[in-house]
């Protein structure tokens, strides 16, 4: 299938050239890591990720599925993009209607990355490990699942034994659901975002998870940890993984997590018991943490045990990671 502009053969041939360097490089990928994963059961891992400096896409399998993503910039061509998917397609063995292309933008979209861009409200259920989650490749920039994060939940899953569980921006619950598979006494999980919270409760559902004693909150993470410190309400275990911008269009009020982590962090450890540990997580790629003042026992950066292998990169660190000692 070639998709480049007929009207440009120079950039016809140098669309051929990274299709092509683009699916071998996917394809012995694939070849590498899909049984060791399968024997796991899971389901959802990384590809590629720019790694070929003129090749600015991320290649994620899904089950199946590809879902193939462009770094977009101002001289982007909407050929590229379709050719990049069809060639790894082809490579790959997987039907066309299985491929979602999407772009993504770097920055403050004010929003924008994270708005629907269909709406088909198709899910798909995929494994990780022995747990189930459902995922929509098809409507969002983000499918429902962040699974460079699946070692860390893993880490949630093997503490949470006995213990009170806050999972603040919860977003589809995948955290929650480790926890509670882990033996959780209870969980709380807190998102801003209505479609977020029902995705969540669907996840619950689909892996046995009861209601009672796993709560599902819609509100704004600062609004529900003044009330929950006005009522006394506390955990052992918690994870806090903000997006890096958010705006609440409502009160014209704003959080970034390089101004605000201090205090958003402050705001947890008012919740939480003595001895508790909370897990940190950011995916901002200029993060410099101020944690040096915080009234905590320790704190520890554990990013190089929560990046999986397949998230490993030259070029940037996908998330980081703190473990930090209440």
């Amino acid at each position: 299938m070639k998709t480049a502009p007929a009207n440009d053969p120079a950039s016809a041939v140098k669309f051929e050239i990274h299709a092509a360097m683009l699916a071998n490089r996917v394809k012995k990928r694939f070849k590498h890591l899909h049984k060791r994963f399968a024997r796991e059961n899971i389901d959802v891992f990384r590809l590629y990720d720019w790694d070929i400096p003129e090749i600015r896409a991320v290649v994620d399998w899904y089950g199946g599925h590809l879902v193939i993503a462009e770094y977009a910039r101002s001289q982007t061509m909407p050929e590229w993009l379709p050719e990049m998917g069809a060639t790894v397609a082809e490579a790959l063995g997987v039907p066309l209607e299985n491929v979602h292309l999407k772009e993504r933008k770097a920055g403050k979209q004010g929003g924008k990355r994270y708005e629907r861009i269909d709406h088909t409200n198709r899910k798909m259920i995929v494994s990780e490990r022995n747990l189930k989650f459902y995922v929509n490749p098809w409507d969002y920039i983000d499918t429902g699942l962040f699974s460079d994060h699946r070692n860390t939940r893993q880490m949630v899953r093997d503490m949470a034994g006995g213990k009170d569980f806050l999972n603040l921006y919860c977003y589809t619950g995948t955290f929650s659901c480790y926890a509670a598979k882990g033996g959780a006494s209870s969980t709380t999980s807190v998102d801003r975002s209505e479609t977020a919270i029902a995705w969540a409760r669907e996840n619950m559902e689909l892996n046995g998870i009861r209601e009672t004693g796993n709560a599902l909150i819609q509100a704004h993470a600062f609004d529900f940890l003044e009330k929950a410190k006005r009522s006394h309400q506390t955990f052992d275990l918690a994870v806090v993984d903000p997006p890096s911008y958010s705006t609440t269009r409502v009160r014209n009020v704003d959080f970034d997590i390089l101004r605000d982590h201090p205090a958003l962090i402050d705001a947890v450890l008012r919740v939480m018991r003595k001895g508790g540990v909370i897990f940190f997580s950011t995916n901002h790629q200029d993060f410099k943490p101020r944690m040096e003042r915080l009234d905590v026992a320790g704190i520890m950066e554990i990013t190089h045990l929560t990046i999986p292998e397949d998230y490993v990169s030259k070029r940037k660190t996908i998330h980081r990671c703190w473990k930090i000692k209440v």
